[in-house]
């Protein structure tokens, strides 16, 4: 089993979720897509249709973030960072054609495939975050993997629902990072 082949798969996957949604893609979709057979499709995905649907977002939301770790590359301290990465993922997520179409006639099936892989998200997140956490100055009691932890959740929701923040504002990030993320974690000068 190559990782070309199985990331080509993905990508025909992503292609025909693209054209028909993520509830209407079947095996031979994505086989026909991939110029392959159903048993080469089966070989590198045995859990069939479900498992595809799974791995295809998770691998897409890898892809997202390796573009999200990319983009805040620059960051100086933690402040800087979560601005930085709040910003691109807005931008990100708004620009994201097959997110977008998702959200808008199957957003039920989307999120229940990122539920699915809402630890990994987290546990990414929180890896990514961990050496700006530990230098940061904590305040008492708050440990690295709370601070990580809570951040990163924080984050999730946001990208997912600003609320009243404009998240393509960078002084209303700021602001939202300040005052909502940082303010109960770092310590006070």
């Amino acid at each position: 089993m190559t990782a070309d082949q199985r990331a080509h798969i993905l990508q025909a996957t992503y292609v025909c979720v693209a054209r028909h949604g993520l509830a209407r893609t079947t095996v031979e979709d994505v086989a026909r897509q991939a110029s392959v057979s159903r048993a080469t499709v089966y070989r590198y995905f045995p859990g069939g249709r479900a498992q595809l649907q799974r791995d295809a977002v998770a691998w897409e939301a890898g892809r997202f973030l390796d573009r999200l770790a990319a983009a805040t590359v620059g960051a100086t301290g933690l402040e800087d960072l979560l601005v930085a990465a709040l910003l691109f993922a807005h931008r990100a997520v708004a620009e994201h054609e097959v997110l977008q179409k998702m959200l808008e006639t199957e957003p039920e099936t989307l999120l229940a495939q990122l539920s699915l892989g809402g630890g990994a998200l987290v546990a990414f997140i929180k890896g990514w975050l961990a050496p700006h956490v530990a230098a940061a100055p904590l305040a008492p009691g708050v440990t690295a993997e709370l601070a990580e932890d809570y951040l990163a959740r924080m984050m999730l929701s946001f990208i997912s629902a600003e609320g009243q923040w404009d998240l393509a504002d960078a002084g209303q990030v700021a602001m939202l990072v300040r005052t909502q993320f940082l303010a109960g974690i770092l310590a006070r000068d």
